[in-house]
């Protein structure tokens, strides 16, 4: 990995809930300022909770995560609303995210009202903001149920960068929209991206989001990252099991892309009483005894690439 100083730190992490549910255990992780990292796994393998203890909304029980160098509990300590105005978090249901009762033009000032901002100041961004993320004016008078899930999406994007953030958390940014629509959000944050130098961590089972926007991805599996390599790398070949079989279920209309099925036996376990060994096998097709009861490290492998696997693929 780049010895440049990572903006957001994350190291040996875990979240445990009700004194049992290991949600996270032992993530380690390195975001550097301007990247876009992507973030897999199936439902049940700690993205959501990663993304809440990036945002301070879960407390680690062990581990530590910095921010620009300074640990996020003592930014939390210190001013907990300077930290969110530079984290902010694009949430899967824009329409549920925003109030029914209120105006688009109450819901984008809102962030300013609830950080004590000016609002005039705010509302020559808001209107520099609305022409650049291609909402018209009147769309401003608008309930959040008379636009499109599009235009949802995009005033949600608004919201959040009113605030002028270094960090955006994106939890399944195209979801439920339409192919063509999906493409243009996607265009837009990668300018916006540039433009305004953010720094994203996009959450997302559409593998082909994943692999057209991001730089680098990580592949999450009960609580532990299982891989990590620039997006292309892993794409191509996949060094861990679970990879693998997760990526070939991606569709393609390349031929050259397209992998046989790999068919994952049974479903991800309990993080309340993990597998020994490897977490992954009990439903690799690949393990040997050595999986059944020695923990893999995190390990380099390769050229910009950490794997947790004692075979890996490639």
């Amino acid at each position: 990995m780049s010895a440049a100083a990572p903006l957001i730190s994350v190291k040996d992490v875990a979240v445990t809930f009700g004194g049992t549910l290991k949600a996270l255990d032992g993530v380690s992780l390195d975001i550097r300022a301007g990247e876009i990292v992507g973030l897999v796994g199936e439902s049940g393998s700690g993205k959501t909770t990663l993304c809440r203890a990036l945002t301070g909304l879960a407390s680690p029980s062990s581990g530590t995560i910095t921010v620009g160098g300074e640990p996020l509990d003592r930014l939390l300590a210190r001013d907990a609303l300077a930290f969110r105005r530079r984290t902010q978090m694009l949430l899967q249901d824009a329409v549920a995210s925003l109030s029914p009762r209120m105006r688009i033009r109450a819901l984008a000032e809102e962030p300013l009202k609830i950080h004590g901002l000016p609002l005039a100041e705010g509302r020559a961004r808001l209107m520099t903001l609305l022409k650049r993320l291609g909402l018209t004016e009147d769309t401003l008078d608008k309930f959040p149920h008379e636009i499109s899930g599009g235009q949802a999406r995009r005033v949600a994007i608004l919201r959040a960068l009113m605030l002028g953030p270094e960090i955006v958390i994106a939890d399944e940014p195209t979801a439920g929209l339409d192919v063509s629509v999906q493409g243009d959000l996607l265009n837009l944050l990668i300018e916006l991206q540039g433009e305004f130098g953010l720094t994203y961590l996009i959450v997302s089972h559409n593998l082909n989001v994943v692999r057209r926007v991001t730089g680098r991805t990580v592949v999450m599996y009960l609580g532990q990252i299982v891989e990590e390599a620039a997006t292309r790398a892993l794409f191509d070949a996949p060094a861990h099991p679970y990879g693998a079989a997760l990526l070939s279920t991606n569709p393609s209309v390349d031929p050259a892309r397209r992998r046989q099925r790999i068919v994952l036996k049974g479903e991800i376990p309990s993080p309340v009483n993990p597998p020994s060994g490897c977490r992954f096998h009990t439903r690799c097709p690949h393990a040997q005894e050595r999986c059944r009861v020695e923990m893999p490290e995190l390990r380099p492998w390769g050229e910009d690439r950490r794997v947790r696997c004692h075979f890996p693929l490639v």
